[in-house]
């Protein structure tokens, strides 16, 4: 079940932050101005442009989701806790961009894209609610490619050993010559 939870928590702050941002970026109201003698003046805003920050919690979001791939123990479970924040963050930033907005000539995309925020903010807080309960007895990165210990330092040689290097010219100026090493 630890798997299970591990991998379907990733992919809900994965998909919730992926929702959110994808949301965000798309138009949210269309303003149209008429112009006598012209054409008439059009005003689009993205969710970017009515709630600045929605763009940038859920792409903390979707770092989020990484850097639970790379924690563990209760350090996974404070990012967990950070994960829930930001997806309600994602939440609030989506329905108060909303509460008030005259989309205009959006269509329905003045409906869709905020709910469709909202709706990846409150996977992102579940996914980050699971770890932040269930992270600590999830599985951890492999600590292949972690720094060793460096080896102990060398014993000093027993008194009376030679410690003096060894000049290995003659053999290689022997091996120069074409003399047989193995003779």
């Amino acid at each position: 079940m630890n798997r299970r939870s591990y991998l379907l928590s990733l992919l809900a702050c994965l998909a919730g932050a992926g929702l959110a941002a994808y949301g965000a970026t798309r138009t949210w109201s269309v303003q149209v101005t008429p112009r006598p003698g012209l054409s008439d003046l059009r005003t689009v805003a993205t969710g970017t442009d009515i709630a600045p920050w929605l763009i940038g919690l859920a792409l903390v979001g979707l770092a989020g989701t990484g850097a639970l791939l790379a924690t563990h123990g209760w350090l996974r479970r404070g990012l967990g806790g950070l994960l829930v924040l930001v997806g309600a963050g994602v939440a609030v930033a989506a329905i108060a961009g909303r509460a008030g907005l005259d989309t205009g000539e959006a269509g329905a995309g003045g409906t869709v894209w905020p709910v469709a925020c909202a709706f990846g903010g409150a996977i992102i807080a579940l996914g980050g609610l699971t770890a932040a309960r269930q992270g600590h007895l999830w599985p951890r990165m492999s600590a292949r490619y972690d720094r060793k210990p460096s080896a102990p330092a060398e014993a000093p040689a027993p008194a009376g050993l030679n410690t003096k290097p060894v000049d290995n010219r003659a053999a290689w100026d022997s091996l120069d010559r074409g003399d047989d090493p193995t003779d």
